[in-house]
C-alpha cells in the first residue's frame, strides 16, 4: 500500500511477538526495515519471511543494555541507507524478576530500567543527530498499559514504563521543532505465538471481562497504529500517548462485576 514508501525504519525486538507483527506491517508498506535483536538466527528468520512476502529488510544484533550496540545499530544503519526515517523502540525484557517494593532489590529494579526505559532513551539520543541533520523524523515508543497505575507486583517494570511516557512527551517537545515527531503506543493483552502458551486462561478471562470488544489483541494492532505514527499522515501527530487495549482502560474498574451482574457500573 506504500503508505511508507522508501522510508528506513528500525524496529528493534523485531525477532519476536510485537516487533515481528510491527516490521512485516512496516515492509509491508513500503519501508526497508532494520530487523534486530539478540538472537540472530531468529532475527535472519523474519528478514526471510519478510522477503518471502515482498519485503524489504536486513538483520543487525542488538543488545538493548549495550551501549555500544545500540550506537551500532543506529550508525550502521545510517551508513547503509543514508538515512534514517523511523525508529520504533519496541525492545524489552518482560521476564525479568519484579516484585513489590519491599521484594525488589536495587539490582532486580537497575536490570528492568536499563531494559526498558535506558535502552529507549540512548537509541533515541543516537539517532536525534541523523533525523536532525535530514530534517525530519519519527520516534514511536512502545508503551505499556502497566503505566496507567499502581500494580500489585510489576512495581519496576510499572514506574520504568511510565518513564517512557514522559520520554515521549519530552523529545516530542525538545525536537518538534525540528520536524522530529515521537509518539507512544501502549499495548493491552497481545497474545502472541510466543507468549499465548504462557498467558493462562484464567488471565485471559479476567482481561476478556474488562475489554470492550470480544478479543484479545494480537501483533499487527499495535503495528497498524505504528505504521500511521511512522507515516507522512501523522505529520501533525506528536507527543501523544495512545491505548491499544480493546478499551479495557476507558471505563471504571468494576465494570466486570457489574457486567456479570447485568447492571450499569454504579
Amino acid at each position: 500500500m506504500n503508505r511508507l514508501k522508501d522510508k528506513v525504519a528500525i524496529v528493534t525486538g523485531s525477532t519476536s511477538g510485537i516487533g515481528i507483527g510491527i516490521a512485516r506491517l512496516y515492509a509491508a508498506e513500503g519501508a526497508k526495515v532494520m530487523v534486530c535483536g539478540r538472537r540472530k538466527e531468529k532475527g535472519e528468520a523474519v528478514v526471510e519471511r519478510i522477503k518471502a512476502e515482498g519485503g524489504q529488510a536486513e538483520f543487525h544484533v542488538l543488545d538493548l543494555t549495550d551501549v555500544d550496540s545500540i550506537k551500532a545499530l543506529i550508525d550502521d544503519t545510517a551508513a547503509k541507507y543514508g538515512r534514517i526515517d523511523v525508529l520504533v523502540n519496541n525492545a524489552a525484557n518482560v521476564g525479568l524478576p519484579d516484585g513489590r517494593v519491599d521484594e525488589l532489590s536495587l539490582k532486580m529494579w537497575d536490570n528492568i530500567f536499563n531494559s526498558d526505559l535506558r535502552g529507549t532513551f540512548y537509541a533515541i539520543k543516537c539517532v536525534l543527530p541523523y533525523m536532525q541533520k535530514q530534517g525530519k523524523g519519527s520516534i514511536v515508543n512502545i508503551g505499556s498499559m502497566a503505566s496507567c497505575g499502581g500494580d500489585l507486583g510489576a512495581t519496576a517494570y510499572s514506574c520504568a514504563k511510565a518513564g517512557v511516557d514522559m520520554l515521549t512527551s519530552s523529545v516530542a517537545l525538545q525536537y518538534g521543532k525540528d520536524n522530529i515527531r515521537c509518539n507512544c503506543v501502549r499495548p493491552g493483552l497481545i497474545v502472541t505465538p510466543e507468549n499465548d502458551a504462557y498467558v493462562s486462561q484464567e488471565l485471559k478471562d479476567i482481561f476478556l471481562s474488562n475489554i470492550e470488544v470480544n478479543r484479545y489483541g494480537c501483533p499487527e494492532d499495535i503495528g497498524h497504529l505504528c505504521v500511521y505514527f511512522g507515516s507522512d499522515e501523522a505529520d501533525y501527530v506528536s507527543g501523544q500517548i495512545i491505548n491499544v487495549d480493546g478499551g479495557m482502560n476507558s471505563h471504571a474498574p468494576t465494570v466486570a462485576q457489574f457486567r456479570a451482574l447485568g447492571s450499569r457500573t454504579w
